[in-house]
């Protein structure tokens, strides 16, 4: 594997903005947007409320192109660069100074909009059935009764893709935390399928690119099952992309249960994954095939809250 440096080197000046390699793992690129490009991103985008871009999808590019403008379009040049890069392959957003808005619906208003910026300079949001829009917002309380370990805060989210149960490409995740109280853990997991111990002992194994059927939960609005191998293609490089979830696999057979089941535990115990606090604000993106996510148990609180708003979509260029 190429070595990494503590910093990506763009061949354009980042303008507005810095990127340095994140403290746990130099994979992860930490891009900060500076003052002028925050607050002159609030005043270019303000006519526009949410519901406009919910109505209005090419209202989506617009506000994409207003943020990469006060960058002289060097952000989505860097983005692109960072995610397509099997050694980077995710970043992590943040800001150095406050917005200059309200507390409350409108600085709820302005955190969508800089992810839908985000997100469509990148590529294109899928409709996320479970929402009924382009992005999912849910809520995870301290008690919660659903039927997938999404919204449950005790128990920890193993890591895995998104996008398995879904007859469209899943290329890149992003999650934006808006709000949080009285929280402690629940840090988001990441784990590259590069660094997995033993990726090729399931990489090489006979049923690694045999399909599987992958099913979805009540909540999740999708009632087809579809089938995909776990090991589903090849990059440019020959390198395998993964589309794995221990949750919706359904093994039709003893060998695939095990294969299964063992990959799943191996993920789980290998020792390269590793943590990332969001602030709230913060935007998280990875290559959905390049990368294994999950999220750590919260510790119980009576008025435990988080909101985070997600997105999953496909490259279009």
């Amino acid at each position: 594997m190429t070595a990494l440096t503590n910093d990506v080197q763009f061949p354009s000046v980042p303008s507005g903005f810095n990127v340095k390699a994140h403290t746990s793992n130099k994979r992860l690129q930490v891009i900060t947007l500076n003052a002028t490009v925050i607050n002159g991103f609030v005043d270019a985008i303000a006519h526009w409320p949410v519901q406009a871009l919910e109505y209005k999808p090419f209202l989506r590019f617009a506000i994409a192109d207003a943020l990469d403008s006060l960058t002289d379009y060097s952000l989505g040049y860097c983005l692109n660069t960072t995610l397509r890069d099997r050694q980077t392959g995710a970043f992590l957003i943040q800001y150095d100074v406050e917005p200059n808005v309200d507390n409350g619906q409108q600085r709820t208003e302005f955190e969508i909009k800089l992810s839908t910026a985000i997100s469509h300079l990148i590529g294109k949001p899928n409709l996320d059935a479970m929402y009924g829009k382009y992005y999912a917002r849910f809520t995870v309380k301290n008690e919660d009764n659903s039927d997938s370990y999404l919204r449950q805060a005790h128990r920890r989210m193993e890591l895995h893709n998104d996008g398995t149960y879904v007859d469209e490409r899943t290329d890149f995740v992003l999650m934006q935390k808006l709000a949080e109280e009285n929280m402690e853990g629940g840090d988001s997991l990441m784990l590259h399928v590069d660094d997995w111990a033993e990726l090729n002992r399931f990489y090489r194994h006979p049923l690694a690119k045999q399909n599987i059927i992958w099913g979805s939960p009540k909540s999740k609005n999708v009632n087809t099952s579809i089938e995909h191998p776990v090991f589903f293609e090849e990059d440019a490089q020959g390198k395998p992309h993964m589309l794995f979830i221990d949750q919706f696999a359904e093994p039709q057979n003893m060998s695939q249960g095990i294969y299964l089941f063992e990959m799943g535990e191996s993920i789980e115990n290998d020792p390269n994954y590793f943590k990332v606090r969001l602030p709230v604000g913060s935007i998280l993106v990875m290559h959905n095939h390049r990368w294994l996510h999950g999220r750590d148990k919260f510790v119980a609180h009576p008025q435990l809250s988080r909101e985070l708003l997600r997105q999953r979509g496909h490259f279009t260029k």
